[in-house]
């Protein structure tokens, strides 16, 4: 199985909720016990006028020079800096990549990408801790080269996708799915597809339950490529989540998802997304479980 990754993903952000040493730590321990089996591929940089397919010149400016307000560096909630820049451009060159290794089907439909699933940027600003919406980019870019016509988004991070349905929310080629946790950020929740506002501490049972309910409704577009969003955060021991999955049920959740994208045939590309686990030990092992499961399946 290919799997995009680059040690620049452990950008300095300083002290943060937000643990990018993961990146490295999960690649390290793939490379530890499943190197046999993956094929790691470093990517390159989005080019800035890909990235423009989505965010308006006015935002890529502000991101090159870093004129921005107190105001909305508060909403981005990660502090600037040109590697900083460099570090999120380099994961969405990640996404951007792995999409296309999907779609060329080389090594099976499933590929992954430690990294991405950036939900929470907007066109003309960054929020969340997310500066580029890199699966938004990603998709722009395969209808610009005509390389699918129909694009489904499976976002299952504690939060909602909020920059995502807001880019596509008029847009019938792509099919955006969010369940998440409804009390909780963001406040205002523009209109995806389909959205499922959970109560909050859910349980195993009661979340898959509603996936599987949910799930073909995403099939039903017949979609030619699909982003998987295996967010970390529904953890009941999450920093920023109010759910509470066990790592069995989240590896249950991947397994349920990732089944259905194979036996319908579609390419598939498997992202990160948020991951904030008391214990840090604990987002990197749910994030590698999410990209196990994809290695069994790729490989059965």
């Amino acid at each position: 199985m290919i799997v995009y990754y680059s040690p620049r993903y452990h950008i300095d952000i300083g002290t943060h909720v937000f643990p990018t040493e993961k990146y490295s730590r999960l690649f390290e321990r793939l490379q530890r016990e499943d190197a046999n089996h993956l094929h790691f591929v470093e990517p390159d940089a989005a080019p800035w006028e890909e990235i423009a397919l989505v965010h308006t010149p006015h935002y890529l400016q502000k991101l090159k020079t870093g004129d921005f307000t107190l105001e909305e560096l508060a909403l981005l909630e990660v502090p600037w800096s040109p590697d900083v820049v460099e570090g999120f451009r380099l994961m969405t060159g990640g996404t951007i990549a792995a999409a296309r290794a999907a779609l060329l089907r080389e090594r099976g439909l499933l590929v992954a990408h430690l990294g991405g699933g950036l939900h929470h940027a907007f066109p003309s600003h960054g929020e969340g801790f997310c500066l580029f919406n890199d699966v938004a980019i990603a998709a722009r870019v395969l209808f610009r080269e005509q390389l699918v016509q129909r694009v489904a988004v499976v976002d299952l991070d504690v939060h909602h996708g909020n920059g995502t349905a807001f880019i596509f929310e008029d847009d019938p080629r792509v099919f955006t799915f969010s369940m998440h946790q409804q009390n909780n950020y963001p406040v205002r929740k523009p209109r995806g597809t389909l959205d499922i506002g959970l109560p909050d501490l859910i349980s195993d049972h009661e979340y898959l339950a509603r996936l599987d309910e949910a799930i073909g409704r995403v099939f039903a577009h017949q979609p030619e490529i699909l982003f998987y969003l295996a967010g970390a955060d529904p953890f009941e021991d999450d920093q920023l989540g109010g759910l509470a999955l066990t790592k069995r049920g989240l590896q249950e959740r991947d397994r349920q998802v990732l089944e259905m994208c194979c036996g319908h045939g579609v390419p598939t590309v498997v992202l990160l997304a948020g991951g904030y686990a008391r214990n840090p030990d604990d987002t990197v092992d749910i994030h590698y479980r999410t990209i196990k499961s994809a290695l069994v399946l790729s490989r059965s």
